[in-house]
């Protein structure tokens, strides 16, 4: 259920004519789902780094659109400027953010290959995790005698292109090629000191960027047997970085580029850090996000900064994102707004309001209008929010109990699935009123021929099934949440037995309340294999939940 995004970055090559940048960089906003994020023309490069979001199918067709309208607007045969290229879309990589592999991002760029190879004759090249070749891995490598050496290189079979005309012809003397790849998010971060000496600030970028620094024997560099200069390596892995005195600031500061988060992150490396500048007697003040940032690498942080405090980890994402910004120090130089900094948030910045944005008297009163949703579904499943939130709450109560310092990663465990457990129904209350939206449309859908009529009931059918499926999954998340409360009424804070057993019987409500909903959506299903199966599946989630609730019961009244 959790929504997959990936970041796509098509440089282009035009810097200097915004009216064009901007033509070529607004198709992506024909897409519904995909979010422009930024347009950064540069006027000696003659190029433009265009960065939009969105989910992985949508992204693809909206790079397909700009790189179609790049090559129709821009002219390669009169293209000049400082920065490498060979096409109207020079480079076009795909970056995966969130809840998608590299492999699956890479089967991504292999399709978007494909069809600007095959729908638009513009031919091009694999590169990064997406090369079909080792060789062609190298951005520079695969890029080399650029534009003015397409003709030659097409000639080379060594060089025959991954996708579209193999051949040098007209389409390709207009709009060169193009680059795809699938490669690692870059963060850029910088790390701020409280001295004003660029030459200390780079000795401990020296000390933690991979590449490290010169070897030097009496002040003199150490050369390897081919002549080049030999280095002693940093101590972290894809990190690049630099020291530099930033005026506007007046500090100095260390900045880095982190080239795959999943090996070294933030945290990581703003802790490092910290530790070798302290050897050097120098104190790091904060640090600085250039850009937006992935939400899963401020939960990170907030994760890794909490086991440190041996604290719970089951705490909400606005209290972890809180917890990130202060340990990191990012509102040092600067406030830092998370609506307008994390990817994912600026993502949904204009998206429609949800039933899980209103207040709760705003969700009482829409619950309350004549309107037919929210209904009883939504309900159930909100209430069973209220329930494994009172299980996550004392899970964390007892966490941070003074005296159970030992227990404190027991409790945490129980609190993070009493999280999950929330983020799951929190989804199913919107998913709820959206399914039986989708019958509504359904049944607005067109009859006035035989085609029409079949391609409505089948979808009134489909619409069903689904509204019949999210408060079956509402009863199997919420049965499961019990657990929780379960194990707080046995093994946590006794002072809030109360509380989890309030708990437990919000679970039980939803539980039963989507029941109904299953059963009632049901009778109108055609598919009755299906229908059963269903029913069969909610009556036993039905029973065991009332067996459950009568055993939780017993427990409280023999401790209360």
């Amino acid at each position: 259920m959790k929504q997959q995004i990936i970041e796509c970055v098509p440089n282009i090559s035009e810097g200097r004519d915004l009216k064009k940048i901007n033509t070529i960089a607004n198709v992506v906003t024909q897409i519904e789902g995909v979010k422009l994020l930024d347009i950064d023309p540069g006027k000696a490069t003659n190029r433009t780094v265009i960065t939009f979001v969105g989910e992985p199918r949508q992204v693809i067709k909206a790079a397909f659109l700009l790189i179609k309208k790049a090559s129709e607007l821009i002219d390669m045969s009169k293209q000049t400027g400082e920065h490498p290229r060979f096409g109207a879309t020079d480079v076009c990589p795909l970056i995966p953010i969130a809840n998608i592999s590299m492999e699956e991002t890479t089967k991504y760029a292999h399709e978007l290959g494909k069809r600007v190879g095959e729908e638009l004759g513009i031919s091009g090249y694999y590169y990064e995790n997406a090369a079909t070749k080792d060789e062609r891995k190298n951005l520079a490598t695969v890029r080399s005698g650029e534009y003015e050496g397409l003709e030659k290189k097409l000639s080379d079979a060594n060089w025959k292109p991954d996708f579209g005309p193999i051949k040098y012809n007209e389409k390709i003397k207009h709009s060169g090629v193009t680059a795809i790849s699938a490669r690692d998010f870059l963060i850029a971060y910088n790390i701020n000191l409280n001295s004003t000496s660029t030459r200390r600030a780079n000795a401990i970028a020296f000390d933690i960027r991979e590449n490290g620094r010169v070897k030097l024997i009496d002040g003199k560099k150490v050369l390897d047997k081919n002549g080049n200069p030999e280095r002693i390596p940093g101590k972290l892995k894809a990190v690049k970085g630099l020291g530099w005195y930033i005026e506007e600031y007046g500090i100095a500061q260390i900045s880095y580029n982190l080239t795959n988060i999943s090996i070294t992150s933030m945290h990581i490396a703003f802790d490092e850090t910290l530790k070798a500048a302290q050897k050097r007697g120098i104190r790091v003040t904060g640090s600085e996000l250039v850009g937006l940032v992935p939400l899963q690498a401020m939960l990170d942080a907030a994760d890794y900064f909490l086991q440190k405090q041996e604290r719970s980890l089951g705490i909400s994402e606005d209290e972890k994102i809180k917890i990130a910004i202060k340990s990191l120090g990012l509102d040092d130089l600067k406030p830092f707004n998370p609506k307008e900094r994390i990817i994912e948030y600026v993502m949904n910045s204009d998206a429609d309001k949800k039933l899980i944005d209103f207040t709760v008297k705003g969700f009482a009163e829409e619950t309350a209008s004549e309107s037919m949703a929210p209904g009883g579904g939504s309900i159930a499943a909100y209430v069973g929010v209220l329930g494994v939130s009172l299980g996550t709450m004392v899970a964390n109560l007892s966490a941070h109990k003074p005296g159970w310092d030992d227990q404190w990663e027991f409790f945490s465990k129980w609190a993070e699935k009493g999280q999950q457990y929330k983020n799951e129904l929190l989804f199913l209350v919107d998913e709820d009123t959206n399914s039986f939206n989708k019958i509504i449309e359904g049944f607005r859908m067109p009859k006035s021929n035989e085609t029409e009529i079949i391609a409505r009931k089948e979808a009134i059918e489909n619409a069903t099934k689904y509204a019949t499926e999210i408060p079956f999954k509402v009863m199997e998340t919420a049965y499961n949440s019990m657990e929780v409360m379960m194990a707080m009424a046995k093994e946590g804070l006794q002072n809030s037995l109360s509380d989890a057993g309030v708990g437990a019987l919000c679970a039980r409500t939803a539980v039963l309340g989507a029941y109904f909903n299953v059963r009632i959506n049901a009778k109108d299903i055609k598919d009755r294999d299906f229908a059963d199966n269903i029913l069969l599946k909610a009556t036993a989630i039905y029973e065991k939940t009332i067996a459950l609730e009568n055993e939780m019961i017993q427990l409280i009244d023999r401790k209360i």
